[in-house]
């Protein structure tokens, strides 16, 4: 007689097996893609910045100066909120192969004007962070009150200011807002202004984007938009504390890479500052002409 050709399958174990081994192996492959793409967007966010180190040397060479940090004037006098607005990262817009979106400014009108809506509403890859995962590529930003004022793009990439409080310059509207690094109200730095040394100067670095409860965070590289709500730190930052430090503040420098963020030296290097730098060391890179002597970091 014939037998019935047994036939073996899995047993429940074996099969409980096999999908706790695989398991365990996508629990370790997890972190290592997760840190593969971090690797990448971090390389990104440096190339970013590098083409922007080299947009800036390029408008110097052609303007003699670094451009300003905003430009704030009424009636010939300094006004922190007067016409036009623009800050930097909008002068750079032809070294950046955006010369179309230039030419579409109207610097005789300020920036929150209907004329230059399109430029205002238009998002760049150049100035965002790949690491930083904010919805949206625009923000409205608002008055004290809460009232709304105006759209403006999102941006990643803020001037360096210097060391002092930027909120100081709002209780004074017809005074000159100056800070003691590369970008200010009107400046027009030069690079003979940096006596402590272009290599030993951070001018533009990384301001993350946290839209967290109590929290708006949110820079832009457009401009200043008059009596906006911290319109100032939206493009220009200070050094009161090291980067992603437990206490930064919204004119903090700040990024979502760990351990620190990305900088450009006055040279056009890319540097990453981090989080552990001595505070010292970290004040004297934002200045220019302080006389201080800065190693390594």
């Amino acid at each position: 007689m014939l037998r019935p050709k047994s036939v073996r399958g899995f047993t429940l174990i074996e099969l409980l097996v096999v999908i706790a081994i695989i398991a365990v192996l996508i629990a370790l492959l997890l972190p290592a893609v997760q840190q593969a793409r971090e690797a990448a967007r971090r390389t990104q966010c440096r190339n970013n910045l590098k083409q922007i180190g080299l947009a800036l040397h390029n408008y110097h060479d052609i303007s003699n100066s670094l451009p300003p940090g905003w430009v704030g004037i009424t009636n010939g006098a300094s006004d922190i909120y007067g016409i036009n607005g623009w800050g930097w990262a909008s002068r750079i817009l032809p070294q950046l192969d955006q010369g179309p979106l230039f030419n579409q400014l109207n610097f005789n009108l300020k920036m929150e004007s209907t004329t230059n809506e399109t430029t205002r509403l238009t998002p760049l890859a150049a100035f965002r962070c790949p690491s930083d995962v904010a919805p949206g590529t625009t923000w409205t930003i608002q008055d004290a009150g809460g009232t709304d004022l105006v759209k403006l793009p999102v941006g990643n990439y803020v001037g360096v200011f210097g060391t002092s409080d930027i909120d100081d310059c709002v209780g004074l509207p017809n005074s000159p807002c100056m800070g003691e690094g590369a970008f200010f109200q009107n400046s027009r730095i030069q690079f003979r202004d940096f006596t402590d040394g272009l290599s030993n100067s951070i001018v533009v670095g990384e301001h993350k984007t946290r839209r967290d409860v109590g929290f708006n965070w949110t820079s832009t590289w457009a401009g200043v938009v008059a009596n906006g709500d911290d319109a100032i730190v939206r493009i220009l930052g200070t050094c009161d504390h090291t980067p992603n430090s437990p206490a930064n503040h919204i004119d903090d420098f700040s990024s979502y890479h760990v351990g620190g963020a990305n900088f450009v030296m006055g040279d056009g290097a890319v540097r990453f500052v981090s989080t552990n730098i001595d505070l010292g060391v970290y004040q004297h890179l934002a200045t220019r002409a302080a006389g201080d002597l800065v190693g390594e970091f």
